[in-house]
């Protein structure tokens, strides 16, 4: 195994880390933003009003992205049992 094969897995883990994390990240994006509009709006600095809804709006995307992100990391397993099977 050379030096390329060894940095096109590194590209390859990295990839797919973003592209498992990256629904979880846009949730909780939205939801952080909608409450610091909320709060700019009303003017109501609550600290446990951000961290709430944002730890919900986590864990349901986590249930609901679940799936995606089991296959996501099924297909790069796939991907480097055929490169060991190669070596």
């Amino acid at each position: 195994m050379n030096e390329l094969e060894v940095l096109d897995v590194g590209k390859d883990a990295i990839f797919t880390l973003i592209r498992m994390i990256m629904p979880v990240l846009g949730v909780a994006l939205l939801v952080g933003l909608t409450i610091s509009l909320f709060q700019a709006l009303t003017q109501m600095q609550e600290v446990t009003l951000s961290f709430v809804p944002k730890i919900i709006a986590v864990f349901l995307s986590l249930a609901v992205f679940l799936p995606y992100m089991l296959t996501t990391l099924l297909e790069f397993s796939n991907r480097q049992v055929e490169r060991i099977v190669g070596l």
